[in-house]
C-alpha cells in the first residue's frame, strides 16, 4: 500500500505549536530582535545572558518560516565553498569561514547539552560528491582547500550512498539535528531569563532615532536602543541589499527507509540540479530519508513537475523508500556567495542584519547569532570582517551582480507583456491560478476545490514585479526578490510586508 504523503515539513509536523501572545501595548528594551526563526531566537538567547533585556518580534510564529523547512544539516562543508573562497579572497578568508562555522556546530552541541534539549542532535560526517569523472578536480582542490582552511577533509571514493560515486571530500565532526526541538527548547530557556517573545506581531516600519523606533502592524511600537533584523530577507533595506541577494527555492522530500539502510552521513552534490541527503529517526527501525534538490526560481510557476523529478530521484536510489512528507524551502545567496552579517547600512547606529545564507542556514544563523552578540558588547569575533554587509568585491560580484539585476529587469518588464495561458476567468480550473486582466486591472485569481474564484492584485507590494502561481503550494509568488502570499493576498514570506489587494469579480467573467 503506498503511503500518505503530507505536504508538510517533518519538522513542524513532529512538534507542537507555538502560542505566544502577540503584542498590544507599547514597550521599551534594549534590543529588540525582528524575526524568530534560527538566527533571531539563537541571538536573542545570547544577548539575554550579558543582562540585556530582549524582546523577539515574530510576523506567524516562531521557528516556523524558513526555519521550519530546512533540511537542518549542521555543517561546515557548504558544497565546495572552501576552493570559492581561496580563490576569490584568500586562504586566511577560508580559514576564517571554516572556524566560524565549525564553532557554530559544537556551540548548538554545547547548547543543546548545557540546557537538555532533546534535539536529536548526531554527530556525523558531511560529503560533497560527483558522479561524473569530469567533477574529481573539483573534488580534489575542495579537499586541499578545506584541509588548507582547518578541517578534517579527505578525498574518498566509497561512502555510504547506495550508488557509486567518482569522488567526495568527506569532513569529519559535523552533526544534523532536529531544528524546532531546538528552537523551541531555546525559546523556553530564553522567556525563562526574561527574554520576551511576541507572535503574530508583524513589524512595519523602523525609525532609526534615538532609541529606535518599530512600529507593528496593531500599532504598538517598539523602542530599542539595539535594533537586529533577522527576518531571512531584510524588511528594511536601507543597504539596498535587494540588489545582491538572489533568492531560491527548493523542493524536499522525506521518505522512510529501513535503520540498515542509512547512508551514515550528510550529502550533497552540485550535479542533477543539486541533490541533498541526509536521515533523521523516525522510529520502529526507521530512519526518515530527507532529500532536496530541483532549486528554482520563486514565481517559476510550474513547480508540480519538480517535485515528481525529485521524487523519482528518491525512489530510484533508495527503493524501499516510502515517501511520508513533501515540503519547499527557500534561502537567498550573496553575490560574492558570503552571507551578510553586521550594520544593517554605513550609517547604521545599532541595527544589524542578518541574510544570505545560500541554503547554509543552521550553522550560519548561530555564526550570526554569536557574532551580532559581539558587535552588540564590544567583544568582536574574529571573522566579523569577513561577513559585513558593507563589504563591497567589484571583481568578484560583477558577473552575478548583473546578472541577478537582468533576471529582475526581465520579470518586471517581460511579466507585464506577457500574455496569460488562460483567457478569462472562467478557465480557471478548481486548485489552480492565473494573472490575468479583469475589468481593466492585473489580478492574480486563485479558483479553490469549490469553484469559488479569488482574486488579488498581481502586483507584488514589495517593489512592484507581478506575481506567479506556485501550482504545488498553492501560493502567489514573486519572481524578483522572493516575496510569497497566500491565495488570498496575505504575506507569507519577506521581504514584502503589506498583503495583495483583494479585488472583486465582476458577475459576468472574461478577458480584457
Amino acid at each position: 500500500m503506498t503511503a500518505q504523503v503530507r505536504a508538510e515539513s517533518f519538522w513542524m509536523d513532529s512538534t507542537e505549536s507555538t502560542a505566544y501572545p502577540p503584542l498590544e501595548r507599547d514597550v521599551t528594551v534594549d534590543v529588540a530582535v525582528v524575526g524568530g526563526g534560527i538566527t533571531g531566537l539563537c541571538t536573542a538567547w545570547e544577548l539575554a545572558q550579558t543582562g540585556r533585556s530582549v524582546i523577539v518580534l515574530e510576523a506567524d510564529r516562531i521557528a516556523a518560516g524558513v526555519t521550519g523547512y530546512t533540511t537542518a544539516k549542521l555543517s561546515a562543508l557548504h558544497t565546495q565553498i572552501y576552493s570559492q573562497i581561496t580563490s576569490s579572497f584568500g586562504a586566511g578568508a577560508a580559514r576564517s569561514y571554516a572556524e566560524s562555522q565549525q564553532n557554530a556546530i559544537e556551540h548548538v552541541a554545547h547548547t543543546a547539552a548545557n540546557l537538555g534539549i532533546d534535539c536529536q542532535l548526531e554527530r556525523c560526517p558531511s560529503f560533497t560528491y560527483v558522479q561524473h569523472e569530469d567533477g574529481v578536480d573539483m573534488i580534489r582542490d575542495e579537499v586541499a582547500a578545506a584541509r588548507a582552511a582547518g578541517l578534517r577533509a579527505s578525498l574518498v571514493t566509497e561512502t555510504g550512498l547506495p550508488f557509486s560515486v567518482a569522488a567526495a571530500v568527506r569532513v569529519e565532526d559535523q552533526a544534523q539535528f532536529h531544528p524546532r526541538r531546538y528552537l523551541l527548547g531555546l525559546a523556553e530557556a530564553s522567556t525563562a531569563n526574561s527574554v520576551a517573545i511576541y507572535e503574530r506581531t508583524r513589524v512595519t516600519d523602523l525609525d532609526e532615532g534615538a532609541p529606535h523606533e518599530l512600529t507593528t502592524e496593531s500599532g504598538a511600537r517598539v523602542r530599542a536602543g539595539t535594533v537586529v533584523v533577522a527576518t531571512h530577507y531584510p524588511v528594511f533595506d536601507r543597504a539596498l541589499l535587494f540588489t545582491r541577494l538572489i533568492p531560491t527555492r527548493a523542493l524536499v522530500v522525506a521518505a522512510s527507509i529501513p535503520a540498515a539502510q542509512d547512508p551514515g552521513g550528510t550529502y550533497i552534490t552540485a550535479e542533477d540540479n543539486t541533490r541533498s541527503v541526509r536521515t533523521a529517526p523516525y522510529g520502529d527501525g526507521q530512519r526518515l530519508l530527507i532529500v532536496t534538490g530541483e532549486q528554482f526560481t520563486p514565481g517559476q510557476g510550474e513547480v508540480r513537475r519538480l517535485f515528481e523529478v525529485l521524487t523519482s530521484w528518491t525512489t530510484g536510489r533508495f527503493p524501499d523508500a516510502q515517501v511520508r512528507y513533501q515540503w519547499a524551502a527557500q534561502d537567498n545567496s550573496t553575490t560574492d556567495n558570503l552571507p551578510y552579517v553586521g550594520p544593517l547600512h554605513a550609517g547604521a547606529d545599532n541595527v544589524y542584519v542578518a541574510t544570505g545564507y545560500g541554503g547554509w542556514g543552521m550553522s550560519n544563523g548561530v555564526m550570526a547569532a554569536l557574532l551580532l552578540t559581539g558587535l552588540v558588547t564590544g567583544d568582536r569575533l574574529p571573522w566579523t570582517d569577513l561577513y559585513d554587509p558593507r563589504r563591497l568585491h567589484p571583481i568578484t560580484e560583477a558577473g552575478p551582480l548583473l546578472e541577478a539585476q537582468a533576471k529582475t529587469v526581465k520579470h518586471f518588464i517581460g511579466d507585464r507583456l506577457r500574455t496569460s495561458h488562460v483567457d478569462s476567468v472562467d478557465d480557471i480550473t478548481p486548485g489552480t491560478g492565473a494573472v490575468l486582466r479583469v475589468a481593466g486591472q492585473r489580478c492574480a485569481v486563485y479558483r479553490d476545490e469549490g469553484g469559488v474564484a479569488h482574486a488579488v492584485s498581481a502586483t507584488c507590494t514589495h517593489l512592484g514585479c507581478i506575481v506567479a502561481f506556485n501550482d504545488a503550494e498553492r501560493a502567489w509568488e514573486c519572481p524578483c526578490h522572493g516575496s510569497r502570499f497566500s491565495v488570498d493576498g496575505a504575506v507569507l514570506h519577506g521581504p514584502a510586508t503589506e498583503p495583495l489587494e483583494a479585488h472583486d469579480l465582476p458577475t459576468r467573467t472574461g478577458s480584457a
